[in-house]
């Protein structure tokens, strides 16, 4: 394997190091005692530049393209400084070199000079040639069931079996479920997978949120694979994260899923989220939730703010079943979902004011939240 005193030399393109640095900073620690803890390596090996990050629980290498390596070698190099370099550049291409532990990169009217470090220190990413293949699915898939899960998932770290999205595989149908204790959202979706055996583990949702800006190629696949207490994902041949999982058994999310409903509302998705936003104007940390009063086809948003005032929201339902009720929610719990569905309409099943509430979008997602009062 080449050293850094072995001279690295390369030109590549820049928006592509750019991009690239971004997604390693993602996973690279923002602070560290151990200063190699927050570099990026990287490795020109056999006419190929790869860039490695970790923080000790995530992995990723990703492999640029367009790039023309002159001289072979390793480099360590802060990954802030030198993603903040890379972005203040205005040319097409830049060129790398190195001299010892000191990188130089440079372009047509400027010329920066970073000092780095031993790339022998790096802690490395993890070994993926041991992880079992479990299943593969398509790039675009998994980016939407992400979306629609990873924003659900728990930041009180006091409960750490919910600090990550489930990723359930029963024979080639997958599911992926995301919850805090308060809601949970809940997507289903098909893969490629052996016809025997199924799998189950929690991915965190850190490594989730750097997976998903990887997946910037719908129809890259995506092949998942598990060993031990982690999980590996390979896009195409592009990039590769290696993840710890999360210990511990997720909640029985079925078990908060209504099975049954007497009203049942349809809304513009659109609409329904500007109402809310609307009605959240007046609310405050000691009245934060909105009053929902479904009569027929027209909803009535209430809200209030001591010292402030109050508003009232009318907004018409495509369809309505059953008689009126009256119900609370926290309106960040029903904005946060209607961000992200793509449908153009929502459906909202609901049996009792004091019972959870679910949100469907088609046949492969729903969202269950809880009321509160209002």
């Amino acid at each position: 394997m080449p050293t850094a005193t072995d001279g690295l030399h390369l030109i590549c393109n820049r928006p592509a190091l750019v991009e690239a640095l971004a997604m390693a900073s993602a996973v690279v620690p923002s602070r560290s005692p151990v200063p190699v803890h927050m570099c990026v390596k990287l490795e020109a090996v056999d006419g190929t530049l790869t860039l490695k990050a970790t923080d000790a629980e995530i992995g990723l290498d990703l492999h640029l393209p367009s790039v023309e390596i002159s001289s072979e070698g390793e480099a360590l190099l802060p990954a802030e400084k030198f993603s903040q370099i890379a972005r203040a550049m205005d040319d097409a291409t830049v060129k790398v070199s190195l001299d010892r532990h000191a990188a130089t990169i440079q372009g047509a009217h400027s010329t920066f000079k970073i000092y780095g470090h031993d790339p022998a220190e790096f802690p490395g990413t993890a070994d993926t040639t041991q992880a079992a293949p479990d299943f593969q699915v398509p790039a675009g898939q998994l980016r939407r069931m992400i979306a629609r899960t990873v924003f659900s998932v728990a930041t009180d770290n006091s409960r750490y079996a919910i600090s990550g999205v489930l990723i359930e595989r029963k024979a080639r149908r997958l599911r992926m479920v995301g919850t805090d204790g308060r809601r949970m959202a809940l997507v289903k979706g098909d893969c490629a997978a052996p016809a025997e055996g199924d799998s189950a583990f929690i991915v965190p949702a850190k490594a989730m949120n750097v997976l998903n800006r990887l997946l910037d190629d719908p129809e890259a696949a995506v092949r998942v694979s598990r060993d031990r207490n982690r999980v590996v994902f390979e896009i195409g041949d592009s990039a590769t994260l290696v993840t710890s999982l999360v210990e511990g058994t997720f909640p029985p999310f079925e078990d908060v899923i209504p099975k049954e409903h007497d009203r049942e509302a349809t809304f513009d998705s659109a609409e329904l989220a500007a109402a809310i936003k609307r009605a959240a104007l007046l609310t405050s940390e000691e009245s934060r939730a909105i009053k929902f009063s479904f009569d027929g086809t027209t909803l009535t948003l209430k809200s209030h703010a001591t010292d402030m005032g109050e508003a009232e929201i009318v907004v018409q339902a495509t369809a309505y079943k059953g008689d009126k009720i009256e119900i609370g929610f926290m309106p960040a719990f029903l904005t946060d979902v209607l961000r992200i569905v793509e449908s153009p309409e929502v459906t909202l099943e609901m049996k009792a004011s004091s019972k959870p509430c679910v949100l469907r979008v088609g046949a492969d997602f729903l969202y269950v939240v809880m009321p509160v009062n209002a």
